[in-house]
């Protein structure tokens, strides 16, 4: 039996003006206009589906929050995000103070489409910046400058927002400590109430994977970290998640659900999802990858949104669970567990113990907390989560 947690709603917006060389989202560069109005259409028929597929109606949970990314949904118009969070919340009920988070590209935003997401229900955007160097955005890919990044940051401060979040990007490539730290600087210089710093990483299916570029040594890239931390610890910024920083009370509360192994509907191109019912199952979801074949759905029954839907099996839900709670840096109730998996703390005993022994965790008896160890050695912990023949 579980008891199921907090939901959220993640919404998909696949495309971008280009597509950057470090990009491993489902994103498309785009050739022509956006089909807004049908993609909107089809996105508000998918979430149709999915409430009278998963009988959320039967048992309604509020929304705690709406995460709209991308892509860049910021090339939809105000209009247009209104009327979709206008037919989320004639179909859902929501929270009182639910979070509703965009992402937006500073290259694409001007003051009066910015000012008008907040009037239509945004109030909390999420800022691509990822660097203030000319020559590291060109080599990121990013259609903006320095200066129109500042401009957004500036603007985001003004229109009455709850939050918002710089995204910023450390071991770009040829970068040096003093360049990243640099970035940083300028970064805590405006004050966001969120912050998103993280290493640049090389995934698959990416040009910088098929022609890597130089990225900085380890012994840099701990002094970019090491430093940073502190030099964000000292401007009020507290770490709650592997690559989060906020000032108190500013945590994003989308991204907590997520590693609270709470509940979540995915929406659009190749959007994941995530829901817990109360006999047990776990479903995941994903939906239909590709713009033409997602709107291709529109008004056809015969092809569903919906591409994968797969249930966690009981041997997956403790390297799932832990895979998510140890972003955070948070004590996780050991109560959590047992609600969200379903599960007895019998079923992880052996494991924990040996955590414990190996100084990866501590247990006060209600709670686990990751060690500083443990954040070192992150691998082999959750590591030993996994079923044995998949380990």
């Amino acid at each position: 039996m579980l008891t199921p947690p907090a939901l959220s709603l993640y919404i998909h917006i696949p495309w971008c003006v280009q597509k950057c060389p470090y990009c491993d989202f489902n994103s498309h560069a785009l050739k022509n206009d956006i089909p807004e109005q049908a993609y909107i259409q089809a996105l508000l028929e998918d979430l149709d589906h999915d409430i009278e597929r998963y009988q959320l109606a039967k048992t309604p949970r509020p929304l705690h929050s709406i995460f709209i990314g991308g892509g860049t949904p910021s090339l939809i118009s105000a209009e247009g995000i209104g009327h979709l969070l206008d037919g989320v919340k004639a179909r859902l009920t929501v929270t009182d103070d639910m979070e509703v988070t965009m992402e937006a590209n500073p290259g694409t935003i001007e003051a009066e489409r910015f000012a008008g997401y907040r009037r239509v229900g945004v109030n909390r955007i999420s800022i691509g910046v990822q660097s203030f160097e000319a020559e590291k955005l060109a080599t990121l890919g990013r259609i903006h400058g320095s200066e129109e990044a500042l401009r957004a940051a500036h603007l985001a401060h003004n229109i009455g927002l709850n939050s918002f979040n710089l995204d910023l990007m450390h071991g770009l490539p040829d970068q040096t400590p003093q360049q990243a730290l640099a970035d940083l600087d300028k970064a805590i210089e405006l004050n966001p109430p969120h912050l998103s710093w993280y290493q640049l990483t090389i995934e698959p299916n990416t040009l910088f994977y098929s022609k890597p570029p130089q990225l900085p040594d380890e012994d840099d890239l701990w002094d970019i970290f090491e430093h940073g931390h502190e030099k964000l610890a000292a401007a009020g910024y507290v770490q709650y998640e592997i690559s989060g920083y906020s000032k108190p009370g500013y945590q994003c509360q989308h991204n907590l659900n997520y590693w609270r192994f709470g509940d979540y509907l995915g929406i659009g191109c190749g959007a994941h999802g995530k829901l817990s019912f109360n006999d047990g199952r776990i479903v995941r979801t994903t939906k239909v990858k590709h713009p033409k074949g997602y709107l291709a759905a529109l008004n056809n029954m015969v092809k569903p949104y919906l591409d994968q839907e797969t249930i966690v099996a009981d041997r997956d839900k403790p390297f799932e669970f832990f895979m998510n709670r140890f972003r955070l840096m948070e004590p996780c109730p050991k109560q959590d567990f047992i609600e969200t998996t379903g599960l007895p703390l019998s079923a992880i005993h052996d494991t924990i113990q040996w955590a414990l022994g190996e100084g990866y965790l501590s247990d006060d008896g209600d709670h686990w907390q990751i060690t500083h160890k443990g954040k070192l050695f992150s691998n082999d912990l959750l590591g030993a989560f996994m079923p044995e023949d998949d380990a």
